[in-house]
């Protein structure tokens, strides 16, 4: 046995070593500690017994331990084809959205491309407050402006719809992003010039008028009938989500940079949206049962069934119908309130209700943000009434009367001088205007209900009417409000005026009974 002594005035810290794997052997390493400033020389003495030096000397005739070798597997072993063939399967995987279906990737653009479409158009409602202080602009001139937007949207609605037939609605879709996103852009250059600023919010309205139809088109052209109407509802939500964006982002923009600010991000926007776009498949599909087969129709063929199919549409048998011009004044009725109150709320907001912009902007949100939820709510209800037997008609009656009556008694409540404090006055607007989101489940789909063979044409028809209000009513708002200096008269008598009537009217006429609509050839 090995003994060690060591002297007091050595300082030493050891490691045990197992040698040669041997059970019974172990080899001290003695390191002398370090000191900085003080060193001692090494002095020690090791004595062993002759038992100790023999199994030494026993242990040194023992082999070597072999290396440890790692198993790598060769370049030609099944082990290596595994490894590559999981490689492969990784670069195979991403980018993760690579192996998306390409329809997928179309209606999540078009959704991104809706988002941005209401964003371009809200943020002109929040730049028009430091818009008309910066040019002086009384209420009429920023009310003209307001509306100038609709002059473009209104007289879009049935050539968007033809040009999608003719060119295909991807087309259309993106020619439209980038028109509306490049007009948005040339808003702080030609603010100082009134023809040229509403010739650019003109632009702003054609480029985001034909979207709707070259959407529908889209989705026509690129995805089954089983998933439709899932592609429908997640590519027009994309409108609430950018009226909720659009209020949210614009006022901190504006106040940490400028109102022009907002002009070129949100154009700038559009345009990375239009480049981007190119990057997508160009396969369409046409879905016929359960068979999908990539069709691709020849330009000239497709004018030439456009040309064919605009000849048959039974024109004077539309308008003869007291179901058709119900369905065109109630559309015109909601649209009044709907765009006076979007194009004049944060306005309304700021001066009225003294709140300052950024809390104007965010009050602003709520009833889009509000109308989300009521939507899916409205959808279920009269789902669930038609599945219960009540008459389709009755339902559709139903939903719309709700649609018109709740803002008509919340915008009387906020009209009158009963003393409430601001923010009620904001709950009690936001809870109407979100209710008239069950027009979506009265009005929008009475179209379908009536004439599945000309539903998108008659909604051509209304939706054109429907504009009609933003470009009178946002301006008449204007002018009345110069000559009243009345908010009750100038935003809120007009809106409960046509609600009302609308009910009326609605009630009256209104039916959901399948119409056959038939060519008058007589002239």
């Amino acid at each position: 046995m090995a003994r060690l002594t060591l002297r007091p005035d050595n300082h030493f810290f050891s490691s045990p070593i197992h040698a040669h794997n041997h059970p019974f052997l172990s080899l001290y390493t003695l390191t002398p500690r370090s000191f900085p400033h003080h060193h001692t020389p090494l002095r020690s003495r090791v004595k062993c017994s002759a038992s100790g030096t023999e199994r030494v000397r026993e242990s040194k005739k023992l082999p070597k331990s072999p290396p440890i070798k790692e198993d790598l597997p060769n370049p030609g072993s099944e082990s290596s084809d595994a490894l590559s063939t999981e490689k492969t399967g990784i670069e195979q995987n991403w980018p993760p959205w690579k192996n998306i279906p390409e329809r997928y990737k179309l209606i999540g653009a078009t959704s991104l491309a809706f988002v941005i479409c209401n964003m371009d158009k809200v943020n002109l409602s929040i730049a028009i407050i430091p818009m008309s202080h910066q040019f002086g602009w009384s209420s009429s001139v920023a009310g003209l402006v307001q509306s100038s937007f609709f002059w473009g949207y209104a007289l879009s609605q049935l050539p968007g719809g033809w040009l999608s037939k003719i060119f295909g609605g991807r087309k259309v879709l993106e020619i439209g992003v980038f028109t509306w996103s490049f007009a948005t852009a040339l808003v702080p250059l030609l603010a100082g010039f009134m023809p040229g600023l509403i010739f650019s919010r003109i632009l702003v309205g054609i480029g985001e008028g034909v979207s709707p139809s070259a959407a529908t088109d889209l989705i026509a052209r690129t995805i089954p009938v089983g998933e439709r109407s899932r592609a429908v509802g997640f590519v027009f939500g994309g409108l609430s989500l950018g009226s909720v964006l659009g209020l949210l982002l614009a006022p901190p923009i504006i106040q940490t940079f400028n109102w022009e600010s907002v002009f070129y991000l949100f154009g700038l926007l559009g345009i990375g949206w239009f480049i981007g776009f190119q990057f997508l498949g160009e396969e369409e599909v046409s879905h016929r049962g359960d068979e999908t087969t990539t069709s691709h129709k020849p330009e000239n063929a497709t004018r030439e069934e456009l040309g064919n199919s605009l000849k048959e549409i039974p024109w004077r048998s539309f308008f003869k119908s007291s179901a058709v011009w119900a369905m065109i004044y109630t559309h015109f009725c909601g649209s009044w309130g709907h765009y006076t109150c979007l194009s004049w709320l944060p306005t309304y907001f700021s001066e009225a209700l003294s709140l300052n912009l950024r809390d104007a902007a965010w009050v602003s949100i709520l009833p889009p943000l509000a109308s989300i939820f009521v939507t899916s709510l409205a959808s279920q209800f009269a789902d669930y009434l038609i599945s219960n037997g009540v008459e389709t008609t009755t339902v559709r009656k139903i939903c719309q009367t709700i649609a018109f009556l709740a803002p008509a008694i919340c915008m009387t409540l906020s009209s009158v001088d009963i003393g409430l404090p601001p923010w009620e006055i904001a709950g009690i607007l936001t809870a109407g205007l979100a209710l008239s989101s069950f027009a979506l489940s009265g009005l929008y789909c009475t179209h379908q209900d009536i004439s599945p063979e000309y539903a998108s044409i008659l909604l051509g028809i209304t939706n054109t009417v429907g504009a009609v209000p933003g470009i009178v009513g946002v301006a008449l708002t204007g002018f009345l409000l110069d000559s009243t200096h009345s908010w009750t008269m100038s935003l809120f008598a007009p809106s409960i005026f046509f609600y009302l009537t609308g009910t009326v009217v609605w009630l009256a006429f209104a039916s959901s009974k399948p119409q056959k609509f038939t060519k008058d050839h007589d002239s």
